[in-house]
């Protein structure tokens, strides 16, 4: 590719000394590149006639291919820059935190950038970034995952909650009342199990309805059908906002939620979002 730019350059230019001067570099460099280019076709490129020169008629063909291929590369760059800079910052996340973390926040965002564009992507499964087009991705777990780079969001611990109607005016519960009590679970969660026996309750034997994903459970944990154990971070405006009580807070460090990005430098809007981001966490 070095010496076919090096070529062009001379079959546009004219010269030796005009394409070294506009590659930066020195005309020896630019001669070894041409003749290294016609070892490579075997043929000759250049006719050198004393200080003159002039392209052979294989090197006209081959000039007038470069320009047209060199000039359908640059106008695809510029396409792709012009199209990237409206392009909708892509974003992978659970519908659960999306509803309930970062959507009540997105207004301000939205004051504060209202060009920048935002494309979310709800789904319970871990995409690739680069292989599913997404700038980043907002990920539970404990940060560790290889080929992105991770960086704290908000705390996820698991926390317990109710709401006021359920409680009758309590603001805490015993292991034994919180035993006899409604709950609502999720499904197929281990950790939940284990945060519910180190309250010191016994998980198989609770009064449980449960549900597929956070989004019904706190809508019943709101109506007052049980007691809920959720990540803290997705009741923030339910606690703020009294629909529900904190009973007990487990307080882990980790697992977490993550902002997650392919390495590299990032478009102008996706680092935007991602300053913003961590000044709403």
């Amino acid at each position: 590719m070095s010496s076919l730019r090096a070529f062009a350059a001379v079959a546009e230019l004219g010269g030796f000394s005009q394409a070294a001067r506009a590659l930066n570099v020195t005309h020896a460099a630019v001669a070894q590149q041409v003749r290294a280019l016609e070892q490579i076709l075997d043929m000759p490129l250049v006719a050198r006639d004393g200080r003159g020169m002039a392209l052979t008629a294989e090197g006209q063909q081959l000039a007038q291919a470069l320009s047209e291929g060199f000039g359908a590369i640059a106008n695809g760059v510029a396409a792709l820059k012009a199209g990237g800079s409206d392009r909708p910052v892509r974003i992978t996340l659970t519908a659960s935190f999306a509803t309930q973390w970062l959507m009540p926040r997105l207004k301000d965002f939205w004051d504060r950038h209202p060009d920048v564009a935002l494309s979310l992507h709800p789904d319970a499964r871990v995409l690739d970034l680069r292989r599913d087009g997404m700038d980043l991705g907002i990920r539970y777990g404990n940060g560790d995952w290889p080929g992105v780079t991770s960086r704290f969001l908000a705390p996820a611990r698991m926390a317990v909650a109710a709401a006021p109607d359920l409680l009758d005016g309590r603001t805490a519960l015993t292991a034994a009342e919180m035993q006899e009590m409604e709950w609502i679970l999720a499904r197929d969660w281990p950790e939940q199990e284990n945060y519910l026996k180190s309250l010191g309750l016994k998980p198989e034997t609770l009064s449980r309805t449960e549900f597929v994903n956070e989004e019904l459970s706190l809508a019943a944990a709101r109506q007052g059908l049980g007691l809920v154990v959720e990540s803290l971070a997705l009741m923030e405006d339910d606690l703020e906002e009294g629909r529900l009580i904190l009973l007990h807070d487990s307080k882990d460090k980790l697992p977490a939620y993550f902002i997650v990005t392919q390495p590299g430098p990032q478009r102008a809007a996706t680092r935007a979002f991602l300053k913003w981001l961590e000044q709403a966490a």
